[in-house]
């Protein structure tokens, strides 16, 4: 079996009866949504789904799953991907700009499951560029602070439109190459503390346990 389609499945099978669930965005949370509405049609369990993006929004309701938001319920469970993951459980996201509404609704659950192929797991986070959110604005100077930082920023262009990526919240997206990232507790706050950067792809310290999808198993890391 595909290792995401894996991982998706054993992540569905954690959701209990009247869980309120963050629905992750990206190829491998795709496979989760699509196995969490499979089991709700089986075995009539009731849930609701707080979408992390549009994306994430479109597929659940074309797949039947009841979507709420953080103003109305908080999260039981929030399942999510991962570009990067690191032996501590800290994490590289972003990689399709959503990891704004991601952390929002990541953070705020109650267990927070992050789903990967075993390729997404490093010893050290930094190979993967660091996602930031940039008011537009602010794209300069932003640009300008990165770099004093030693990071080497490069605007995210659309690819089947002309002009950058636009996130959902009508903001850039700006993608940051840093040599390395010994730190990545103290890097994810110090990109917040610039101003005019809404929030960067680093998640640290929140994780709850991580699920590795290969051809022929899942294995657990816990927190």
């Amino acid at each position: 079996m595909d290792p995401k389609k894996r991982v998706g499945l054993e992540a569905a099978l954690r959701v209990e009866d009247g869980m309120v669930v963050g629905l992750g965005t990206g190829s491998t949370t795709y496979h989760f949504i699509k196995s969490l509405a499979e089991r709700l049609k089986e075995e009539e369990m009731e849930v609701l789904g707080i979408p992390t993006s549009y994306q994430s929004y479109f597929v659940a309701v074309d797949l039947g799953i009841p979507v709420t938001t953080l103003d109305e319920h908080q999260p039981d469970l929030a399942v999510d991907g991962a570009d990067e993951v690191d032996p501590y459980l800290n994490l590289i996201k972003g990689g399709g700009a959503a990891h704004t509404r991601e952390k929002i609704v990541d953070y705020a659950a109650e267990t927070f499951l992050v789903i990967v192929d075993e390729s997404k797991m490093v010893d050290q986070l930094g190979a993967f560029p660091v996602p930031v959110e940039v008011l537009p604005l602010a794209l300069n100077t932003v640009m300008k602070r990165l770099e004093t930082m030693k990071g080497t920023p490069r605007i995210r262009m659309a690819h089947m439109k002309d002009g950058p990526v636009v996130s959902d919240n009508n903001n850039f997206i700006l993608d940051v190459e840093f040599e390395d990232i010994p730190h990545p507790v103290l890097l994810e706050k110090e990109l917040n503390n610039i101003p005019g950067v809404l929030e960067n792809g680093i998640f640290t310290g929140e994780v709850d346990e991580v699920l590795i999808g290969s051809v022929t198993q899942v294995k657990s890391i816990k927190k």
